[in-house]
């Protein structure tokens, strides 16, 4: 196959002349590609090759791509790029609130999806390390460094979204950041065509995590008519 130094992603498409479209292009760019033509065998090799990031047909023989992207999400957190013929709406923002990191639509572009592929992989690398990196609203602590969210001392899972939002969010406490910014935050680029309610369906989980009482927050507070503002008391680096 291809050499292990490589970047290796997992195509997932049953269809054999766009697989070996999307891998042609891949390829070019320097990544390596591994391809499965159902979900079954896509799990089987993500789990022996451990790609860098998934491109996920969701249009799948037996087990579909929704199934297969939950089974994933199960063991890692590796990017994800739904592919698909659906374009609906209603399909965008289940694939992103479950946390998809982008949504292709085909007919589609191979150059596209490889920029894609390219904006994906530099948005979810590792952050730098930063001197100052605790940001403390009472028995809830997030660890910029370590990308650790605790609450009374136990770990908070969050997906890479969910962790991006709390981040802007408790950074800047007491700013009102309206949902196009933190849709800013969660596609930088624009790569993925998505509409505000996002925003709200990730705050909503965020909020069942970490609020005493999620229908009367005290954390995460809506400013009606504009968007989200965290709670003026954070205690930043600078501030510890």
């Amino acid at each position: 196959m291809h050499p292990t130094d490589k970047k290796t992603i997992l195509v997932v498409e049953d269809d054999p002349n766009t697989a070996a479209l999307v891998a042609l292009y891949l390829e070019r760019e320097g990544f390596g590609t591994q391809v499965a033509r159902d979900g079954s065998e896509a799990l089987s090799l993500a789990e022996r090759h451990r790609p860098v990031l998934v491109i996920l047909d969701l249009m799948l023989p037996r087990m579909d791509g929704w199934e297969v992207f939950r089974r994933l999400r199960r063991r890692s957190e590796v990017p994800v790029i739904m592919l698909t013929a659906r374009g609906e709406e209603v399909d965008r923002v289940a694939g992103l609130t479950l946390g998809a990191d982008d949504y292709v639509v085909k007919p589609f572009s191979p150059r596209e999806l490889v920029a894609r592929v390219q904006t994906v992989l530099r948005r979810t690398a590792h952050p730098r390390i930063e001197a100052g990196h605790l940001h403390v609203h009472e028995d809830l602590v997030l660890d910029t460094e370590k990308r650790r969210l605790t609450l009374s001392g136990e770990t908070v899972p969050t997906t890479p979204h969910e962790y991006s939002l709390l981040r802007a969010l408790m950074e800047r406490p007491g700013r009102v950041f309206t949902r196009d910014e933190l849709l800013d935050r969660l596609y930088p680029m624009g790569e993925a065509v998505v509409i505000d309610r996002v925003v709200d369906v990730h705050i909503g989980k965020l909020r069942q995590k970490i609020e005493p009482d999620p229908s009367k927050p005290r954390r995460i507070i809506t400013v009606r008519g504009l968007g989200y503002r965290f709670a003026d008391s954070v205690q930043s680096p600078n501030q510890l």
